[in-house]
């Protein structure tokens, strides 16, 4: 039976966190929305849920995280990981706090850690402000994020309004000195939600030893380091097989603008034209298929590139009209094109961005994700079974955090399957 539940607020999370856990010696699954599993578990040490709830209004996402705890339940998991953006993506009204009062409520537990923290990813927090590398939060890239713009530093500030619990720091000075120094200092505080300063990997296996009898853990993929599996280098699914391979790239950060660019000079792209999908949709998605269906025919080695935003594109600002937002009608164009270039050969996708990579995967009808070789930190190649057109196909996917990866990740992610 599977040993530990995990509840990711959207689908990059979810394989974020599954690598982790899979590194750690955990053969883990990624199962797809709040339904129980449809595929046998005992063969798992953790299955990871992933939702799209990290920008869902409160109520709804508050639903869809208790829905899956209690399916997690139903199928034996005996702990809780409630996963989370490590620079905390979230609004002045959740939705993390909200999410995380309903799973202790429900469950009767007391507080838990709020543990953000991801160096291999640059993610750090010192006195209980959050950094993203060398820089503040508030001052990263992130302040200017379309969805969830990020103004403050203070994890303790941000989730002071989103929860009905008491929020609290345990400094370095407490973690450095060991976990049973951090295990006294949490007992203190009791039924509160305390945010845990963290800078290493060594920081976060003190955290995870201290907390190792808590039924409920929150933070990002970075509190999986401090975790022990019993399958230690045997957890890793093996790859769908070989076959013609897409990018899709939807994120508008930074990075994924910059991997855009340096993917551009190697492999043949195609930008989405906004104009074009809002006059046309059904055409402008078929001649975006034809396009790399044509890339295919002339070098089956090259997967194509389509993408939504490159350097020095402006993001288009909030519409005052019914029109569709840029955002969602991009990634609907996405997971059209997805969904159909699988109908006709595809079986390797390398998709970037959290709401895209949940759109696409919802597109091809997938269920259940088995985690397999890591891209780069964060970043994992899934093997699931796509659902098209009533068809089941193997697929090689991998779901792509906006501001993961190495700069030429685009065109450097196949060579692991290889």
């Amino acid at each position: 039976m599977p040993l530990l539940g995990a509840i990711a607020d959207d689908f990059t999370g979810a394989t974020d966190l599954a690598t982790m856990l899979v590194s750690r010696g955990f053969r883990t699954a990624v199962v797809i929305g709040t339904a129980a599993p449809a595929e046998p578990l005992a063969e798992l040490d953790a299955v990871v849920v992933a939702l799209k709830s990290r920008t869902a209004p409160v109520d709804e996402a508050v639903r869809d995280s208790l829905a899956a705890l209690r399916s997690l339940r139903a199928a034996g998991c005996e702990r809780i990981y409630l996963k989370y953006c490590s620079t905390f993506d979230s609004t002045p009204e959740g939705n993390i706090g909200p999410v995380v009062d309903a799973v202790l409520d429900e469950l009767g537990a007391p507080g838990a850690v709020v543990v953000p923290s991801f160096p291999a990813t640059g993610r750090t927090v010192h006195r209980g402000h959050l950094f993203v590398g060398d820089q503040p939060l508030a001052e990263s890239p992130m302040r200017d994020h379309p969805l969830t713009p990020m103004r403050d530093s203070n994890l303790l500030r941000l989730l002071a309004p989103q929860t009905r619990r008491p929020v609290q720091l345990v400094g370095h000075d407490v973690v450095r000195a060991g976990a049973d120094a951090v295990r006294a200092r949490l007992a203190e505080f009791g039924a509160d939600l305390v945010v845990v300063d963290a800078a290493t990997d060594e920081d976060l296996a003190v955290i995870a030893a201290a907390t190792a009898d808590a039924p409920v853990l929150t933070g990002g993929a970075g509190l999986a380091l401090g975790l022990t599996g019993p399958h230690p280098g045997r957890a890793r699914a093996g790859s769908a097989g070989a076959g013609p391979a897409v990018v899709l790239a939807g994120s508008a950060s930074a990075a994924t603008r910059s991997q855009v660019t340096h993917a551009k000079t190697r492999l043949p792209h195609r930008k989405l034209d906004l104009a074009a999908l809002r006059a046309d949709f059904d055409g402008t998605t078929a001649e975006l298929v034809e396009f790399v269906r044509s890339c295919w025919a002339g070098d089956p080695a090259l997967p194509p590139l389509l993408y939504a935003v490159g350097v020095g594109d402006e993001v288009e600002p909030a519409r005052e009209d019914d029109a569709e937002p840029a955002g969602s009608l991009l990634e609907r164009a996405l997971a059209r094109c997805a969904a159909e270039l699988v109908a006709q050969g595809a079986r390797r996708l390398l998709v970037a961005g959290g709401e895209t990579s949940g759109a696409v995967v919802l597109a091809l009808g997938a269920t259940t994700l088995h985690v397999g070789a890591q891209i780069a930190p964060g970043v994992p190649w899934c093997r699931t079974e796509s659902d098209v057109d009533g068809e089941r196909r193997p697929v090689d996917v991998a779901l792509k955090s906006g501001n993961f990866g190495g700069i030429d990740i685009f065109t450097t992610a196949w060579d692991v399957l290889s």
